[in-house]
């Protein structure tokens, strides 16, 4: 039975960002995926600059289109912002070509992939842990969860759910060439066609990937399958030739009782880590892949020391963004009445500060409810 340094469960963004990390880093590593490559993931596909702008590689291949503006759109007070950059602000990707993308790149550095294999059990053992798949069993000094939000990894380990879970729903579709050759000019967010949520139009090569989905913890009982018919409308869609439905659930805060259990480490999803207010979680799973592989790469292999390293790490930059984002996304989804009060002044201060975020160029503001409360006044008097 071989030992790794390190055992990755699942290819999505976090894993072989992390695999690759590890490898270039001298550690040996293997991926663990319950499917065949490439596999199809549920995804809106909206990849932003913070994160493209630091990955390791150049990654245009898997990318569909590029757009340089974004539409935001606030339903309640037909309000509509629009910002521009010279890079791509977001570019759309197929998870299945992308991930893939990724996996090959760590591949190339020497990463085992075993494939169609699920993990079953973990048997921590002083030095190593066994990992009993279908059909193998494989040592590992490190085991790295990137199984995405229901992690069964993480379940295995014992962490219980803490998460802030959300769910979304999206469909890949079809459109008529007039209505594709509208919509297929900019990245569009509809904020409110869905209670404490938005909807997104994200088009894609020759097809519009349209999704809806609540972003705050909600009492109302909320009809996905009813907004999204509804955000059609908002579209301008009449007639959709084609169309698959995908729902899925994104976790929109960290994990509260810790991301190290035994030897095993949280990433991506698994974690938590996608952005709180809006709810993109790739390009915090790709630097979550590579604080890991740093911190158990500096660490000598010592699990006390890339524990302390690992959360170090987090706690320098990470946890404190989405700490902040948690009370940025309540403040926007829950208290309407005064966010379209300041959005009615300051909306396009607004979009732009958060396309700045978007491009990787500011992070969430510490002092925001100070800055709020100064605008609020302004606003009034």
């Amino acid at each position: 039975m071989k030992t790794y340094d390190i055992a990755i469960i699942g290819s999505g963004p976090s894993g072989a960002s992390a695999a690759f990390e590890a490898a270039k880093k001298g550690l040996t590593s293997i991926i663990i995926e319950k499917e065949q490559l490439p596999r199809y993931k549920t995804c809106g596909g909206g990849f932003v600059y913070r994160g493209r702008r630091n990955m390791p590689f150049d990654v245009s291949k898997a990318v569909e289109r590029e757009f340089f503006d974004v539409d935001i759109r606030f339903d309640a007070k037909k309000l509509a912002l629009n910002t521009v950059r010279k890079k791509p602000i977001i570019s759309m990707i197929m998870r299945d070509e992308f991930d893939y993308l990724i996996v090959q790149k760590a591949e190339e550095l020497g990463v085992k992939v075993l494939q169609g294999e699920k993990l079953l059990a973990l048997d921590f053992q002083n030095d190593f842990t066994t990992l009993t798949t279908t059909n193998k069993q494989i040592q590992a000094k490190f085991i790295i969860a990137a199984d995405g939000a229901l992690s069964p990894t993480a379940k295995l380990a014992g962490w219980e759910e803490s998460r802030l879970m959300c769910p979304a729903l999206e469909y890949e579709i079809k459109v008529p060439d007039k209505d594709f050759e509208r919509l297929s000019k900019s990245a569009r967010f509809d904020i409110d066609v869905v209670p404490f949520g938005y909807g997104w139009s994200f088009p894609k090569k020759n097809h519009l990937s349209v999704g809806v989905g609540n972003f705050t913890k909600s009492t109302k009982k909320i009809n996905l399958k009813e907004n999204y018919r509804d955000y059609l409308k908002i579209l301008g869609i009449e007639t959709v030739l084609k169309e698959e439905a995908h729902g899925f659930i994104i976790p929109i805060s960290p994990r509260k009782d810790g991301f190290v259990k035994q030897n095993v480490f949280l990433i991506g999803d698994a974690a938590g880590f996608a952005d709180p207010l809006t709810a993109e979680g790739i390009s915090n799973a790709i630097y979550s892949g590579k604080l890991v592989a740093e911190a158990i790469s500096e660490s000598n292999l010592s699990l006390n020391e890339a524990n302390k390293l690992y959360n170090n790490k987090l706690n320098n930059k990470l946890l404190p963004e989405l700490e902040l984002g948690v009370k940025l996304a309540a403040l926007f989804y829950e208290n309407r009445t005064l966010r379209n009060l300041l959005l009615k002044k300051y909306g396009q201060r607004a979009a732009e500060y958060m396309t700045d975020i978007f491009m990787g160029d500011r992070t969430y503001p510490h002092n925001f409810k100070e800055k709020v409360k100064q605008k609020l006044k302004v606003s009034l008097f």
